[in-house]
């Protein structure tokens, strides 16, 4: 099933974050920007995770229109954490590769969603 995919991708991603943040804490850089990447990221999943056991075709679009909002704002923050030199290029590319392919999936999965609703 393919939000079971989602739901992984999210997961990893979101741990891969983490593992980001505990570096950058133990390194000491821009603790203001860890915890709000922290937030965003782990955010994605929450958020596909939660559409599984939506009230209805209207919250899981919503749960998932979150996801997708939420991965807008982690890529953000990744860009700064980047141009500020606080993470290397190939960690910012992977990164946001991986962000930028769930999001793809999120796009997808409304789409497909919102035609069936319609």
């Amino acid at each position: 099933m393919a939000n079971s995919i989602l739901r992984e991708k999210a997961k990893e991603f979101a741990k891969d974050i983490i593992f980001l943040c505990r570096t950058m804490k133990a390194d000491r850089k821009e603790t203001v920007l860890i915890n709000q990447i922290l937030r965003s990221a782990t955010s994605i999943g929450a958020n596909i995770h939660e559409a599984q056991y939506a009230q209805g075709t209207k919250d899981f679009i919503s749960k998932l229109e979150i996801a997708q909002k939420e991965s807008y704002e982690t890529e953000y923050w990744l860009e700064l954490l980047f141009e500020t030199d606080c993470i290397t290029e190939e960690k910012y590319k992977k990164l946001h590769n991986d962000c930028g392919a769930i999001r793809r999936m999120l796009i997808s999965s409304l789409k497909t969603v919102k035609a069936n609703h319609a």
